[in-house]
């Protein structure tokens, strides 16, 4: 078999994307087989879209569960609201359907282990959308903090700001920016990405502390303006930085260590390199305001598309087992992070992220689903209030 055949459940802005990079022919290892959404609109767009390609027929579905039960798919991309991820994955696997999700891969943690045991018990492919992992810059950073090329870590401050919504964008569905509808803001809409990355470059912190602003710039109950701090065994720290309600933004990510620094800002990577470690040279220097020898670089590359690279990634390791570009339970880090800040604000208290799995379960998964859900019966109480009045 050289093709999956894929069904994409959700047909929203992310769904028809990739439904016309899979027709376009950016990815020559996926047929596309079958869509689904509830909205009959969508999926009248979807034929016009497939009349006017050179496809084969595309099955037009408004359930799920008909989907896996056409034996029309080997695959499913999930492109449908955060809440809604777990639950059909979890019917997918049930059904010996491969899956590639859409970031988040739920609101929180619990969703994403029971998600990650659902597909290992089931014996099939579980990858998530985390396509800014194919950008050239991020994967030559990777490989400078790896390889020990920029010593031990120091610091990592990640400014990204340049998620500018208006108050429109937030109007646009009635499940945007609530908790119930959509499980936070900018952490789990916008950011997921960077999140993720954090992790990926930087490591998971042993603990973070967040300040979480809800509803700052925006008629909005969730955060659309977070800074969050971390903290690591050896003494490193990090800042992440976003909001939704700053133009024009910024996407500045700076990486410190012993033996230089990392800026990627403006489509390239800025590296300085110190000839020697910098703790040494410290210790060692006999002058008050010398600096250590530092020789600098550029790096630059265009940016990929990613979500095909993604896809297609995904679709070879269905069919020949190669690595996939993020697997499933790579979901989970970035989750965790946005989890205990939601907690961390909320609480006005640090957050520990234990290494080990269980220990986290135990340390705040509960603590926070009860939190969050208290949250969506305030939602639930102000709307019906507001209809009555």
């Amino acid at each position: 078999m050289n093709q999956i055949r894929l069904g994409i459940i959700g047909l929203g802005n992310m769904g028809r994307g990739h439904m016309n990079n899979i027709l376009t022919g950016k990815t020559p290892s996926v047929k596309l087989t079958a869509v689904c959404d509830i909205d009959p609109q969508k999926l009248t767009a979807a034929e016009e879209i497939n009349r006017n390609s050179v496809a084969s027929e595309i099955t037009c579905f408004t359930d799920s569960e008909e989907l896996f039960q056409s034996g029309l798919v080997d695959a499913v991309l999930i492109a449908v609201p955060h809440y809604d991820h777990p639950n059909i994955a979890k019917a997918a696997f049930s059904h010996k359907i491969h899956v590639l999700t859409e970031k988040p891969a739920g609101v929180y943690t619990r969703q994403v282990r029971e998600m990650n045991q659902s597909a290992k018990e089931s014996g099939v492919t579980f990858g998530i959308m985390f396509n800014q992992r194919t950008n050239p810059l991020y994967a030559k950073a990777r490989d400078l903090v790896q390889s020990g090329e920029l010593g031990e870590l120091k610091r990592m401050v990640w400014i990204i700001t340049n998620w500018y919504r208006t108050q429109a964008y937030y109007d646009s569905g009635s499940w945007r920016a609530t908790w119930g509808g959509e499980g936070g803001g900018v952490l789990l809409n916008q950011a997921p990405h960077n999140l993720d990355l954090w992790q990926w470059l930087f490591g998971m912190p042993k603990r973070v502390r967040a300040f979480c602003s809800f509803g700052k710039y925006h008629n909005i109950a969730v955060e659309d303006d977070v800074t969050i701090y971390g903290e690591y065994d050896n003494g490193a720290t990090s800042v992440f930085i976003s909001t939704t309600g700053e133009a024009p933004g910024t996407n500045r990510l700076e990486i410190s260590g012993d033996r230089g620094k990392i800026v990627i800002e403006h489509g390239k990577l800025c590296f300085w390199k110190l000839k020697e470690a910098e703790r040494k040279f410290c210790f060692e220097a006999t002058e008050g305001f010398a600096m250590p020898e530092i020789e600098y670089s550029e790096y630059s590359a265009p940016a990929p598309e990613g979500h095909p690279e993604v896809l297609e990634a995904f679709a070879r390791s269905v069919l020949d087992g190669t690595d996939m570009i993020a697997e499933g339970r790579e979901g989970l880090n970035s989750l965790m992070i946005s989890n205990a800040a939601y907690l961390s604000a909320w609480t006005d208290e640090w957050v520990s992220l234990p290494a080990d799995e269980a220990s986290f379960q135990n340390h705040f998964e509960e603590r926070f689903e009860a939190l969050l859900n208290e949250r969506i019966r305030e939602e639930q109480t102000h709307a019906a209030h507001t209809i009555k009045k």
